[in-house]
């Protein structure tokens, strides 16, 4: 009888950890919603598509409000959250200064649209509604449409000092982009396909003038950079440049998702030395050609790396909530 009870607790305790690895590691799926919220995609994807056709600059700022999003203590829609008197927030960090307004726009309207629905009102996260329009968006510009996993919860907390060292910066080498991205979880081809994104969006001058410019502010310094290229980025940004003014990432198909980018490195048209050295690097030149020379093997490399990003840092019912308004903890 002892023995018999010894591996019945034994059997409940395996059930238990089952069910636990389960829920934590694989709690997201498409259908999350599909009794809570039937029409959730269809309403989000209306939305996005509105803000698309009033400003193209919907597209790169979601995206990159995504990722943002994602490396800062997961994607839970910590990115969003505004600053009070006596906490600082992830958006107000340096490095997410930046992030154009049309992003957030976007991601508060698909939410007030969702909430309208007497249904879904409280019922889906920010973080999943940012995780769909960041695959409205892709489509919407010529990229390739994926299938999005559901089921993330909002974070709790949204502080300034968590962003310090968590995102790439443009003066990466290829070792300290692989270091960042591993430690979310995603692999050197996953660096390079998500890389990709910034076939759209813009930059300003200060991020790169380090390779167009030496202390002097003369000739180009950056022996990677082509030199036609180098001579067009000095004319739009001159030393005394207004720093609101902003450069294409792409300057070949700079509103199309497409694999040109990696073509543009082929050809020394990286915008910054964090792009280019994907290329010079001998390690991740192979990738690079491979994604420059058949668009259908990059996009279904970005699907999988954007998939995986999507599910960094997942937050459930224990360590998370659905946020009423985005903005608010």
């Amino acid at each position: 009888m002892g023995r018999l009870n010894l591996i019945l607790v034994w059997s409940l305790s395996l059930t238990l950890s089952l069910y636990n690895l389960h829920t934590t590691s694989a709690q997201l799926s498409p259908n999350h919603y599909a009794n809570v919220c039937p029409n959730l995609e269809s309403i989000v994807r209306q939305v996005v598509t509105t803000k698309f056709q009033q400003t193209f600059v919907t597209v790169p700022a979601t995206l990159r409000l995504f990722f943002h999003d994602c490396f800062v203590q997961g994607c839970d829609a910590s990115v969003l959250v505004a600053s009070t008197g006596n906490n600082q927030a992830e958006k107000d960090h340096p490095d997410n200064l930046s992030l154009a307004g049309d992003g957030f726009d976007t991601v508060i309207k698909a939410k007030a649209a969702v909430d309208a629905v007497p249904q879904c009102r409280n019922k889906v996260s920010c973080a999943d509604i940012l995780a769909l329009a960041t695959r409205d968006v892709i489509v919407l510009s010529g990229g390739p449409s994926y299938t999005v996993e559901l089921g993330r919860f909002d974070g709790l907390v949204s502080r300034a000092s968590d962003v310090n060292g968590r995102l790439p910066k443009p003066t990466f080498n290829l070792n300290q982009l692989n270091s960042l991205f591993a430690a979310n979880g995603l692999t050197q081809t996953d660096m390079i396909a998500l890389s990709g994104a910034h076939t759209l969006g813009f930059s300003h001058c200060s991020k790169f003038a380090n390779r167009i410019y030496n202390f002097n502010g003369q000739t180009p310094v950056d022996p990677s950079l082509n030199r036609q290229y180098a001579i067009q980025l000095q004319q739009m940004c001159p030393r005394n440049v207004d720093p609101r003014i902003a450069i294409n990432m792409d300057p070949t198909t700079p509103r199309r998702f497409d694999n040109v980018y990696y073509q543009n490195l082929q050809q020394g048209k990286g915008l910054f030395t964090s792009d280019q050295i994907l290329f010079t690097d001998q390690r991740s030149r192979n990738t690079v050609n491979s994604f420059a020379s058949n668009a259908n093997v990059f996009n279904s490399n970005f699907i999988a790396a954007i998939t995986k990003l999507g599910r960094v840092g997942v937050k459930t019912a224990r360590n998370g909530k659905i946020r009423t308004d985005c903005s608010l903890l």
